[in-house]
């Protein structure tokens, strides 16, 4: 006699995968920045900021605004901006153009899915494109040299150093202004590893 048994196999509930970081979370936080820079009004969640910046220079706010819209119209679901700098002038500036004054800024945002994230980053982030594979200028370094990953880029120049990659479900852009290589790595280091 065969025994038989109406009992059916035990399935183990799949993990859902962690829940991603808030985008305002992930962009650089005071901890994360060199001593004596302030951190801006505004920084944080994209509307707030965009907001607050068009009531300094509305036609950087309008530029910035239009980038956004196009990351959102390509599946950016969230994004948050940070920006830490000696004097507020640079609070108002266009990421990056800061000729004289010390500043670091940060972008994140989040999409549905990597797929979506990847093509974003490819058509560019807040008007920082990558480069076409293969070309060769000074300062700049695409691809896993970066230590960022596969997809990213960087560009060292003497007064600006900027980052822009993509990992996971988000893209990631920072921009330094007349600080030192060791401020921009700190920068990019702690940012990578809250892209989950």
């Amino acid at each position: 006699m065969a025994c038989q048994s109406n009992t059916h196999p035990a399935f183990s509930p799949i993990s859902s995968p962690s829940p991603h970081t808030q985008p305002t979370a992930a962009v650089l936080q005071s901890g994360d920045v060199p001593a004596g820079l302030d951190v801006c009004v505004g920084s944080g969640p994209m509307d707030v900021y965009l907001s607050v910046l068009a009531g300094a220079d509305a036609a950087v706010a309008s530029r910035l605004s239009e980038q956004w819209s196009v990351m959102q119209t390509q599946g950016a679901t969230e994004g948050a901006i940070s920006t830490f700098a000696t004097n507020p002038t640079a609070c108002r500036a266009e990421l990056g153009a800061s000729t004289s004054v010390q500043a670091i800024s940060s972008f994140v945002a989040r999409f549905a899915d990597e797929g979506e994230a990847d093509r974003a980053w490819q058509s560019g982030i807040l008007g920082f494109s990558p480069p076409p594979p293969g070309l060769l200028l000074p300062g700049l370094t695409r691809g896993t040299s970066t230590g960022l990953g596969l997809s990213s880029f960087t560009y060292d120049r003497p007064s600006v150093r900027l980052a822009c990659w993509h990992r996971s479900v988000f893209v990631a852009l920072v921009v330094v202004s007349n600080l030192d290589l060791g401020a921009f790595k700190a920068a990019t280091a702690a940012i990578d590893p809250r892209l989950n």
